[in-house]
């Protein structure tokens, strides 16, 4: 699979992230860091002189608006999604610039979730929103996306699922997977997939305190006016790193990742399914590999 599809999976952002129902409003703001590293040439693959940063805040919201149980005790909830992506990069030692030096993503969606039947549950996210390099924005920077995952629930400590996401990122409908994969043995050693966004596998060492590992796809997608024909500018990440966390109440809990940034690249496309297939003539611009620092503060109010 090409690396541009990661920024259109990411699109999904905040809508795939929380697939546990919650009956007051929970959120998740997040700050991430990368410190300048050197840009190499997609020509020749050489590390040249020229350098770019990455610092990130993100702001996602669940707002439940509708919490039901059923007989059974199983949960049917609709919720409303708010997700806001803020990025600025400087750069260094550049000829011309070949980067953007702030990239905005904020989207609002509807989720539901509900049971169907005794060992499986169902996932739906809807959102729309503003991806944009904040230059000129315009009705060309709204992109539409939604997905289905339907999760068989194999014990208490085991669910697997999967379905489809569909993007507008292309300016065309397109259909890509949505997995999902959660296990634990009791309570303390915890295994979760949720593809597109990352995996994590951890300890619990104590009610208030857990240790990971963790990898993560994280990305941003912006539309630019390239020579008067719109075109998507997706900017991709794969981190891998420890992260401790920390509940600091019943509501509010402390992540700290700290790690390797193994993974930064641009590529830009057409707004164009065979865009994205197309085999490329050279690599796509990156950068070498660098430190990676992320805080994230979570609650879920009661």
């Amino acid at each position: 699979m090409k690396r541009s599809l990661l920024a259109a999976f990411c699109l999904l952002g905040a809508a795939g992230s929380r697939l546990d129902a919650q009956s007051g409003i929970s959120g998740e703001l997040k700050t991430e860091y990368i410190p300048h590293s050197s840009y190499i040439r997609p020509e020749d693959s050489v590390k040249t002189d020229s350098k770019s940063d990455f610092k990130r805040v993100d702001l996602s919201l669940s707002i439940p608006l509708s919490v039901k149980k059923n007989e059974a005790g199983k949960v049917k909830a609709w919720s409303l999604l708010l997700n806001s992506s803020y990025a600025k990069m400087s750069h260094r030692n550049y000829e011309t610039q070949l980067f953007p030096n702030q990239m905005l993503n904020a989207q609002v969606g509807l989720q539901h979730m509900r049971p169907l039947g005794e060992k499986w549950s169902m996932m739906m996210t809807a959102s729309v929103g503003v991806y944009t390099d904040m230059e000129n924005i315009d009705f060309n920077d709204v992109l539409g996306q939604g997905g289905i995952l339907f999760i068989k629930h194999f014990s208490p400590n085991l669910a697997l699922g999967g379905g489809p996401v569909l993007t507008t990122a292309f300016g065309v409908p397109m259909i890509m997977p949505w997995i999902y994969f959660d296990w634990k043995t009791g309570s303390k050693i915890k295994f979760n997939i949720n593809f597109p966004e990352g995996m994590e596998a951890g300890y619990q060492f104590s009610d208030k305190f857990a240790l990971k590992a963790a990898v993560g796809l994280n990305g941003m997608t912006v539309e630019r006016n390239k020579g008067g024909k719109s075109t998507l500018l997706g900017y991709q990440q794969i981190t891998v790193g420890l992260r401790p966390e920390l509940k600091l109440s019943e509501s509010l809990s402390l992540r700290v990742t700290g790690g390797t940034a193994l993974l930064r690249s641009f590529n830009e496309n057409d707004r164009k399914i065979k865009s994205i297939f197309k085999a490329k003539k050279m690599e796509d611009p990156r950068f070498a590999s660098t430190f990676y620092v992320a805080v994230a503060l979570r609650w879920n109010l009661p």
